[in-house]
Order: structure tokens, then sequence, then C-alpha cells
């Protein structure tokens, strides 16, 4: 056994090269973006103290289609030529399944972010996927805030956001104030 748990995942795929990893079919390597991007979103999500119930919901803003297809919008350009063409390939890929709860284009977008996490996991891109990890936690009330506003109502919205703004922003209050005015 390695050292850590970590260590042992990454030895799990030794046998795929660089060349087997951008072979893969793009909905495989999605399976393993949702799995990743998941395990991020919970971990995260863990040091906010909310109930088993709560951290589901909130977990919910950060990966349903329609948030991670304003995500991959949002990092665009931030992306690399290979990464473009690693979420276009996912986003192309034909699911065979229908998505239920999100229309087709946002379905669409959402498995070409998860295909690129998959990418990035496997090819062992780590500092990479922080990168972006980063980037969406520290603007997450771009998606999170637009779910609680169609799915909670404005006042819970606005009480999560200021949850939201206070952790990054000394004067979240004021931020608040103007955010709400915006959205009624």
């Amino acid at each position: 056994m390695g050292k850590n748990l970590y260590d042992e995942f990454r030895k799990m795929n030794k046998k795929l090269t660089a060349e087997d990893i951008s072979m893969l079919p793009p909905l495989q390597l999605a399976y393993i973006g949702d799995a990743v991007y998941e395990l991020f979103i919970r971990t995260y999500l863990m040091q906010s103290g909310l109930t088993v119930n709560e951290l589901h919901k909130e977990a919910i803003g950060y990966v349903r289609a329609k948030a991670q297809s304003d995500i991959v919008h949002f990092l665009e350009q931030d992306l690399s030529e290979d990464e473009k063409g690693v979420v276009k390939r996912g986003r192309n890929a034909k699911s065979g399944s229908v998505p239920k709860n999100a229309n087709l284009i946002d379905y669409k977008y959402a498995t070409g972010f998860e295909t690129l996490v998959g990418y990035l996991y496997l090819t062992r891109q780590d500092q990479r996927i922080l990168e972006l990890f980063n980037k969406i936690v520290s603007n997450s009330w771009n998606w999170v805030a637009k779910y609680w506003w169609k799915n909670k109502g404005g006042n819970k919205m606005v009480s999560r956001l200021k949850v939201e703004l206070l952790r990054y922003t000394p004067d979240g209050e004021k931020l608040v104030s103007s955010a709400a005015k915006l959205c009624y």
C-alpha cells in the first residue's frame, strides 16, 4: 500500500498513457470527471457546518447541469486550446439519454465540463484542476445565487448570498444590498 489514499488512487491508472487517455471516449472522461467534481464540491462544503440535508441541497447549486454549463462558460477565457477541445469533444458526445431536469444545451455543456475535469484528473494535472476549482468556488455566487433565487425564493437567496459574500469580502453587507436591489 502507498503512503495515503490519494497516492493509491493515482497508482490505479498507471497503465494509461497520455495518448490512451486522449483516446478515451468523452463519456468515460465525463464519468470520472463527474465523480471528481462531486467529491471536490462535497469536500469544499463540509467546512460550512451545514447538516447533511443542507449539504446536499447546497451541492445541487454547484453540480446541476445549468451550474456546470454556466461554469464552463465562465472558465472559457481561461482554458487553453487543448482544454477547449476536450470540452468540445464532451459537449458533442452522444450520450443516449435525455436530461430530465435540464435543457439539452446546458446538459451538453455540463458533459463537456465533466469531460475536462476527468481528462485533467487522469492526466494528473492536479495543479490545473485546483486552479479551476479555486476560480469556481471563489465565484460561486454566479451560479449558486441563480439557483437559490429561482428555486428557493428571493429572501432565502439573499440570506445565502450574504453568507457567501461575507466569506469573501469584509463588506459583504453592502454588496448584498446592491445584489438584492438588482434581483428585485
